[in-house]
C-alpha cells in the first residue's frame, strides 16, 4: 500500500472514530462548556484534525475521485463502531451496504494509481477560485434555505476545497503559499462547507443531509478532477472504477440513513457547530 493510499484510509478511520467519540462525549445532554472538559469529545475533535491533515497528504498523490470515495468509506466504519460502542441498531441492509462499500473501496484503491499533484493551468485556477467566490456569495443568500439545499452547498464547497488542495503549488515556502489563489480557495470553500453542513444538520434530518453531502462529494470531484486537473485512472481500470464509485455512492446513501450513523452523527454534529473546518 502506498503512503498516499494509507493516508486516505487512515483519514477515513479517523473521521469515523471522531464521529463516535464525539457522540460519546455529548451523550447525557452535556452543555457546550462541559464538552470542552470531555476527554472523549476532545479526542474526537483531535481525530478530525489529524484526519483532515491525512486527507490533504493523500490528495497530493492520489486523484481526487479516489480520495473522496475512500473518505466516504468512513460511513461504513462509523456504523460498525456505533454498533459496538453505542449499541446502535444495525439493519440487514446496513450490513450489505458495509460489505459492498468495503469491496468497492478495494477496487477504488486499485484504480486510483498514485500520481503527482497536477500543475493547474490558469483556467483551472480561475474556475476553482471563481467557484469559491460564488460559494461565498451564495452562503448568506441561502442562510434560510432548507436542509437539503444547505447540504448540497456544503458538498460543493468541500469538493472545491479538495480539488484546490490537490492542485495548489506548495513550492516557494509559506510566503509564496499565502499569495496563491488556490490557498485562499481552500480556506474560503472549507469555511463555507463547514457552516453549510452545520446549518443543514440543525434544520433537517441528519441522514438526509449526510447522504446529499456525500453524493455531491463523491461525484463532483470525480468529474471536475478529470476535467480540470487531468486526474487519471490506472490503465484498464476505468470501467471498474466507475462501477466502484457508483457502488460507494449507493452504499453511502444507505448508510447515511442507518440508525447507527444517525446516532453517531446527530448529537456530535449539532453540538460541535463549526469544529470540522477542514473535514472533507
Amino acid at each position: 500500500m502506498s503512503t498516499a493510499l494509507a493516508a486516505a484510509v487512515l483519514a477515513a478511520v479517523g473521521y469515523a472514530a471522531g464521529s463516535v467519540l464525539q457522540a460519546v462525549g455529548v451523550r447525557g445532554g452535556a452543555s457546550p462548556r462541559d464538552l470542552l472538559r470531555s476527554p472523549a469529545y476532545l479526542a474526537g475533535l483531535g481525530a478530525d484534525g489529524v484526519s483532515w491533515l491525512l486527507s490533504l497528504l493523500a490528495l497530493r498523490r492520489l486523484p481526487a475521485f479516489a480520495v473522496q470515495a475512500l473518505l466516504a468509506g468512513s460511513l461504513a466504519l462509523t456504523v460498525v463502531l456505533a454498533r459496538v460502542l453505542l449499541r446502535a441498531v444495525l439493519r440487514r441492509r446496513d450490513v450489505v451496504a458495509v460489505l459492498a462499500m468495503v469491496a468497492a473501496l478495494a477496487v477504488v484503491g486499485g484504480a486510483g494509481s498514485e500520481q503527482a499533484a497536477p500543475r493547474a493551468g490558469g483556467a483551472a485556477v480561475a474556475a476553482l477560485a471563481g467557484g469559491a467566490v460564488l460559494l461565498g456569495v451564495a452562503a448568506p443568500l441561502l442562510r434560510r434555505a432548507p436542509s437539503a439545499a444547505l447540504a448540497v452547498l456544503a458538498g460543493l464547497a468541500y469538493s472545491v476545497a479538495a480539488l484546490a488542495a490537490r492542485a495548489v503549488d506548495l513550492h516557494g515556502g509559506l510566503t509564496a503559499l499565502v499569495t496563491r489563489p488556490l490557498t485562499w480557495t481552500v480556506l474560503v470553500a472549507g469555511a463555507v462547507g463547514t457552516w453549510a453542513y452545520a446549518a443543514a444538520l440543525e434544520r433537517g434530518s441528519v441522514g438526509a443531509a449526510t447522504a446529499l453531502l456525500w453524493a455531491v462529494e463523491v461525484v463532483v470531484p470525480a468529474v471536475l478532477g478529470a476535467l480540470l486537473l487531468g486526474d487519471g485512472v490506472r490503465k484498464g481500470w476505468l470501467a471498474a472504477a466507475v462501477v466502484a464509485v457508483v457502488a460507494v455512492l449507493g452504499a453511502a446513501l444507505v448508510l447515511a440513513g442507518a440508525p447507527a450513523a444517525v446516532l453517531a452523527e446527530a448529537p456530535a454534529g449539532r453540538e460541535r457547530g463549526t469544529a470540522r473546518a477542514g473535514r472533507r
